[in-house]
């Protein structure tokens, strides 16, 4: 069966979910991929949505973190302040799942502005719970489409914190949790570097050259000694996405 590279990513990313994790969803790439894992191999994945939505289970893709559908199907329906003040800050969420506008080497993620924050080229829809997540949660995935101009040398505002200017960074902060583990994008996965804390390519999608991965990236991108090649798509894999999509 023929997929796309959205398809591709959206898989990946599903397959980044353990059964059982406790997981903070952002909308869109991170909502697809998060009910994916829930569909496929997760189904004791515990999603939870800034709105209050603990333990959804929508049958489609949520249109925005207030959709109806996912305090219908949820476990319970909390006020935000308990999402974050209960869950959140306390350690209980095992991956928060984010996207990005852009997103620097060390993984610091944007979704303010483009260009001076005073005089922006871009206003963008800002943080909702993003640098909380980014700051708390036990570990952070990131799922985006990778460009020059999503992946930047160093990002126009810092929205959400990853790994600030390198090794150490978070931890001068005192932030509890241990900041992006893997980056899904439609041609690849990056992984930080265990010293330096700079995005890694550690994986590369079928199909996909590494030149093509170096042109999409706004920096001289490391490429791990150890580059493997993610699996393909199964036929089931890509039912149960094209599915979840057509519900919606």
């Amino acid at each position: 069966m023929s997929y796309s590279s959205d398809e591709m990513m959206s898989v990946a990313a599903a397959a980044s979910l353990t059964d059982g994790d406790v997981c903070f969803v952002g909308i869109g790439l991170p909502s697809t991929a998060a009910n994916l894992a829930r569909r496929l191999h997760a189904p004791d994945l515990v999603l939870i949505y800034e709105a209050g939505a603990v333990g959804a289970k929508p049958d489609r893709l949520p249109l925005s973190i207030g959709d109806g559908i996912l305090g219908e199907t949820a476990d319970a329906v909390v006020t935000v302040p308990e999402i974050f003040n209960y869950w959140l800050q306390p350690g209980r969420i095992d991956i928060g799942f984010l996207g990005a506008a852009q997103i620097d080497k060390f993984g610091n993620i944007n979704t303010t502005v483009v260009g001076d924050y005073a005089d922006p080229k871009v206003r963008l829809p800002g943080a909702g719970g993003a640098p909380e997540i980014a700051a708390s949660a036990k570990e952070v995935l990131v799922v985006v489409r990778q460009s020059k101009r999503a992946f930047v040398e160093k990002v126009d505002f810092v929205t959400s914190v990853g790994y600030g200017d390198g090794a150490g960074f978070r931890e001068r902060l005192g932030l509890p949790g241990k900041g992006p583990v893997k980056v899904i994008t439609d041609l690849g996965i990056l992984e930080p570097h265990p010293e330096t804390r700079e995005l890694t390519l550690t994986a590369i999608h079928p199909g996909v050259s590494l030149d093509q991965v170096r042109e999409a990236t706004g920096w001289d991108l490391k490429v791990s000694p150890e580059l493997t090649t993610t699996a393909e798509p199964t036929d089931e894999q890509l039912d149960a996405l094209r599915a979840l999509k057509e519900a919606s």
